[in-house]
């Protein structure tokens, strides 16, 4: 029996001008999109602009409802200063039961640890909401250098086997957690 697509939102946490964020983003998409079992839905934070969003607007429920219409999230950030963007915390804040009981994936870069150091913290932020954060990460150490000038990365292979691994082990959660939701409700 063949599962159904599940929808996976890419959320893109940086919104700096001159960011480095859409190379990464644009990768990860285009290879996350070439999955028969994936639907990708691309959250761009620098045009959501979380810290603008009202409560009743239209911004914000269609920001709220593209959260709770994916079944699985992957988190493309940077480390700025040991942790992440303050923009990404703003938008995880803003919303609560559409995170809850689904899986969490993270893309970092940045400079010698790779963005590593924001994803430990953001396992902890979105473990209190109730969302099950993945093990498999996709992290690049000094990112700038090691795409081409199209946005390709140097090592294509490996990088398509850390988001193969990536995606591989989201799918078996976001699969697993859409049933357990569909069989009953999230209670947190």
């Amino acid at each position: 029996m063949s599962e159904r697509p599940f929808t996976l939102a890419v959320i893109v946490s940086s919104t700096r001008e001159g960011r480095f964020a859409p190379v990464i983003a644009d990768w990860f998409t285009r290879h996350a999109e070439g999955r028969p079992d994936i639907t990708v839905d691309v959250i761009d934070l620098a045009t959501v602009q979380p810290y603008e969003l009202r409560w009743g607007s239209e911004e914000m429920a269609s920001y709220a409802k593209r959260v709770d219409a994916a079944d699985a999230f992957v988190v493309v950030t940077p480390e700025y200063n040991h942790s992440f963007p303050a923009p990404l915390k703003h938008a995880i804040d803003l919303l609560r039961a559409e995170w809850q009981g689904k899986p969490v994936g993270f893309v970092s870069y940045g400079g010698i640890s790779g963005g590593l150091r924001a994803v430990e913290q953001l396992r902890l932020v979105f473990a209190e909401l109730g969302a099950t954060t993945v093990r498999e990460t996709v992290s690049f150490a000094m990112a700038h250098g090691l795409f081409d000038d199209t946005g390709a990365p140097h090592d294509p292979a490996g990088a398509d086997r850390a988001a193969d691994a990536l995606l591989d082990q989201l799918t078996w959660w976001a699969v697993a957690l859409r049933q357990a939701r569909e069989a009953r409700p999230y209670v947190g």
